[in-house]
């Protein structure tokens, strides 16, 4: 029952939900990329991808100095549900700008 309300939480957040639905749109982004992105402060989107991760939907990798994100993978019937709804929702996100290489 945990899991599944810590999962429902990581969503319950228009800008969770945005930011969910980019890195699924742009595949693997760096968190500066999501940052210049969506014009946010670093910390700020820090903690919306820890909260994003703690849910079970990303998975990162550090490389360097630089945190990358990606959806993770395999997942569960539940959070493949939610990300196929996310394609429905006529949800505006910002183009992909990029503030590190990869």
């Amino acid at each position: 029952m945990e899991i599944f309300l810590q999962t429902i939480g990581s969503i319950y957040d228009e800008t969770r939900v945005k930011i969910l639905k980019f890195i699924k749109q742009n595949g693997e982004v760096c968190v500066c990329d999501i940052e210049n992105s969506f014009e946010m402060i670093q910390s700020r989107i820090s903690r919306h991808l820890k909260i994003l991760k703690e849910g079970g939907f990303l998975k990162v990798e550090r490389r360097g100095t630089w945190a990358y994100y990606s959806i993770r993978s395999p997942l569960d019937e539940f959070r493949l549900s939610v990300l196929k709804e996310l394609d429905s929702l006529d949800i505006d996100i910002p183009k992909l700008n990029r503030g590190c290489s990869i």
